[in-house]
């Protein structure tokens, strides 16, 4: 969770009652989260994005495992010049644009057409949405016993879904102490994770990633793109 954190600021939460001390129960939980997202091999997700001018939706998949994702991008509140496919890696972003986007992004990526770009590290909102994205699994558990003494702790219950849920806060990043609560994650009773909300720079709305919004669909990299490994 730590290595997420680090892109994670300020984000709300609803059916709070909390904040408190995380149990034994609920810290385990939290550890697997990620891990739970590897071991699936990737999720479905939906990723809200704030803007200034309306936002970005970009529903897609997230192959955990291959360090790939793959979605189609649509413009909310604002006109539809950002509308199109997309495809990313930990360090590079390929855009297909599309003068009427699909919901669902096509199974194989389109052959042409593409035109691709380092992913920012700053400065972009949906850069840094889709760097966090990505960044949500891991190929192995946290350490339960670590995550309260780095500021962790239970926020309160909701439902996503249908799915009952607990909200948690933290860890702090290791490279920014006392930033536990700037990013929450709705986990499940077998640890699955089902959304994480945070804030990116200067956005006053925080970006939503919800999880197993549709079916998963195994990602394909982009025709003369090769994933990193």
């Amino acid at each position: 969770m730590a290595t997420a954190a680090v892109f994670l600021l300020a984000g709300g939460g609803t059916g709070s009652s909390g904040p408190r001390a995380l149990s034994s129960d609920e810290a385990n939980r939290l550890a697997i989260t990620r891990f739970r997202n590897y071991q699936a091999h990737g999720r479905a997700v939906t990723i809200t994005v704030p803007g200034t001018a309306g936002g970005l939706t970009v529903t897609g998949s997230v192959d955990y495992q291959g360090k790939l994702a793959y979605g189609v991008v649509h413009g909310t509140g604002r006109d539809t010049s950002s509308d199109g496919l997309i495809e990313w890696t930990a360090t590079s972003v390929s855009v297909r644009p599309m003068a009427n986007a699909p919901a669902h992004a096509p199974a194989s990526p389109p052959r042409s057409g593409w035109y691709s770009r380092p992913l920012l590290s700053s400065g972009s909102a949906l850069d840094s949405s889709l760097a966090i994205a990505l960044k949500l699994a891991s190929d192995r558990p946290d350490n339960a016993q670590l995550l309260p003494q780095n500021g962790a702790a239970w926020w309160g219950r909701d439902k996503v879904d249908g799915h009952p849920v607990d909200v948690m806060t933290g860890p702090s990043s290791p490279v920014r102490a006392g930033t536990a609560g700037n990013v929450r994650y709705w986990v499940g009773s077998d640890g699955t994770m089902y959304r994480v909300r945070v804030s990116v720079g200067s956005e006053s709305r925080p970006v939503v990633i919800d999880f197993d919004t549709q079916k998963y669909v195994p990602v394909k990299p982009v025709p003369g793109v090769t994933p990193p490994r």
